[in-house]
């Protein structure tokens, strides 16, 4: 079942509107993907998310909020004084984990150096690419 989302209006989107413009209101800041790649990885405390993205605080706090209010991410309180949340993917935002499949085979493909020593890492993306499963 699909469920809306609190969302734009098409026709309230500059220049040609369409569902690819209102997607990246959403997570086309640099730091939106990222934080959904920690928490796929299983990063749900904000310092971690912090270490994981390299982002400044002050900006992991602005697209926590925001991500949280388009609902692709929730709180969830571990702890009452200080008041201290994990933080979990929706429906919504796991729906965004092929999206970051392909843009992990698509960095190394057409973005990361090819003899950057650090690629290799990653060939595992590339088998996932091929057969469409991680080995």
């Amino acid at each position: 079942m699909l469920v809306c989302m609190p969302g734009v209006t098409l026709a309230d989107l500059p220049g040609r509107p369409c569902p690819i413009a209102a997607a990246l209101d959403v997570v086309g800041e640099r730091w939106a993907l990222l934080i959904v790649r920690e928490l796929a990885l299983g990063n749900s405390r904000f310092e971690d998310i912090v270490r994981g993205t390299g982002a400044p605080r002050d900006r992991v706090a602005a697209r926590i909020k925001a991500l949280e209010e388009a609902g692709v991410i929730q709180r969830i309180p571990y702890r009452a004084a200080p008041p201290r949340f994990d933080y979990q993917l929706t429906d919504s935002g796991r729906a965004l984990l092929p999206v970051l499949d392909a843009l992990l085979a698509w960095g190394l493909d057409h973005a990361v150096r090819s003899g950057d020593p650090d690629r290799e890492r990653y060939r595992w993306a590339k088998a996932k690419q091929r057969t469409g499963t991680a080995p």
